[in-house]
């Protein structure tokens, strides 16, 4: 649950009973929408508004104390607001999180100067002085705006996403199992910008992985519950039972080693020693993985995984990592987005089944190669998202929108889909002009002004926001 610091505004010549109303009607509305708060208690200051110097210290001592619990600030003005004891709360807080600003709209039959606002030109001063602190914050999509209405509603959801990416990014630990598969020099990351980011990465060889599993034994209990727990999350007629029990050992190991290291996301060496030592792909244990809001990404793309975890983190859905892999006919503005796969049952509406991957099966044998996710992806709206470390210019930069999956027919195998890009041709050149990689992110919801606003305003990072 998001938790934020509450800052009433008041300024001494205003109508201060404005702020007892606003206090409570704002502290009301984050209730009904499930948001816990940290705010003045109304004998604190006067209606618990902050005012002086004396007032911001309060607040801010307040907030300090809080410190692990708030996630993001709400700077509300039922008037004026004096604009530096704002900016002096949030600065001694130095809690470094995302601010919103609110102001109450004036009603036109009661403009006297007993119940004027002026909070449409204080919201104004308000910003000016944060801007001046250096402290970054948002704004509400209506300058001013009631706080019982569905347009603030949704701000607060947004902006409770907004914090949730920006907390959950500036402490991820994500790991990689195994080596980068050599072919793949696409999905080479540095992992010193990511560290400078905050963002954590742990590694570990697939041998150790291997060897754990191993040493389970078929009628292990743990083993069989998760054996159970594989064919009750997709079709496997057809697999044989060895490649089944392998999987079960397989995914034992892996989450053993997620639950140890405490991880949130992970990006796995998927081909093709898996196939060639243990004998199964791991695409069925990524998916579960994933469809459980541990996002598991191919091929040890790591950035990829960055992009896949802001995206459950903003909307709490599971989030894929696919190829741009084909165009669509003759229409510039779809293409087929394709993995081999391991993508969630979720993006599949359930209907996906598993099959062998047959893209090595060649190569490695079938018989090595059973437990790949085989399905067309529902019709959906979904946002995309690619980050990517930058070492030439020490930055982290990302490219994303918003799309849909159509139900557009196409005949062929792994996870699939049909995607329509507003300007897609336009998308494509800035991929291929900043020499991005081919994996994308997506996610079955359209949170791209999220994450836009907490990786660019909140994280710093370089991002090219595609409307079309």
């Amino acid at each position: 649950m998001t938790t934020l610091g509450v800052l009433v505004g008041n300024r001494g010549f205003f109508p201060a009973h404005l702020c007892e109303s606003g206090r409570a009607r704002i502290l009301k509305v984050l209730e009904e929408e499930g948001i816990n708060y940290v705010a003045l208690p109304p004998d604190a200051t006067r209606y618990g508004a902050v005012v002086t110097y004396e007032d911001s210290k309060l607040c801010a001592e307040l907030w300090k104390a809080h410190r692990e619990e708030i996630d993001g600030i709400l700077v509300t003005l039922p008037n004026f607001g004096e604009e530096r004891g704002i900016a002096d709360a949030i600065r001694l807080a130095g809690l470094d999180v995302p601010v919103l600003i609110h102001a109450f709209p004036d009603e036109l039959d009661k403009m006297d100067v007993n119940h004027r606002r002026d909070s449409f030109c204080g919201k104004m001063s308000a910003c000016n002085n944060l801007r001046q602190y250096g402290i970054k914050y948002s704004l509400t999509t209506l300058h001013t705006v009631e706080p019982e209405s569905e347009s603030f509603r949704q701000d607060l959801k947004n902006f409770a996403g907004v914090c949730r990416v920006v907390k959950g990014l500036r402490n991820a630990r994500f790991g990689q199992l195994g080596a980068r598969p050599a072919a793949f020099i696409t999905v080479r990351y540095s992992e010193k910008l990511l560290e400078k980011a905050g963002i954590s990465v742990e590694s570990i060889d697939l041998s150790e992985i291997f060897g754990r599993a191993w040493k389970l034994a078929d009628d292990d209990v743990a083993v069989q519950n998760k054996l159970s727990e594989i064919k009750a999350y997709l079709g496997v007629e057809g697999i044989p039972g060895d490649a089944l029990l392998k999987m079960a050992k397989f995914a034992l190991a892996y989450e053993a080693w997620i639950a140890e290291t405490e991880l949130v996301g992970t990006a796995v060496q998927c081909w093709t020693s898996m196939e060639e030592h243990y004998g199964v792909v791991p695409c069925t244990i990524m998916s579960m993985l994933s469809n459980k809001l541990l996002p598991s990404a191919c091929e040890t793309d790591i950035a990829g995984l960055v992009g896949m975890y802001a995206m459950v983190l903003a909307s709490g859905r599971p989030s894929a990592l696919l190829d741009w892999n084909n165009n669509y006919a003759d229409d510039p503005d779809k293409g087929v987005v394709f993995h081999c796969s391991n993508l969630p049952q979720d993006v599949f509406g359930g209907e996906a089944k598993m099959d062998y991957q047959e893209i090595i099966a060649g190569s490695v044998g079938k018989e090595n190669t059973y437990g790949t996710i085989v399905g067309q992806i529902k019709p959906t709206p979904l946002t995309y998202c690619r980050v990517s470390t930058d070492d030439e210019s020490g930055r982290i930069r990302v490219y994303l929108g918003e799309a849909e999956i159509t139900d557009d027919p196409v005949d062929t195998f792994g996870g699939y889909g049909v995607i329509k890009v507003p300007n897609f041709q336009g998308l494509l050149g800035h991929i291929c002009e900043n020499g991005y990689e081919h994996h994308v992110a997506i996610n079955p919801t359209r949170v791209a002004a999220i994450i836009n606003e907490a990786m660019g305003k909140y994280l710093g990072w370089d991002v090219y926001y595609h409307r079309g």
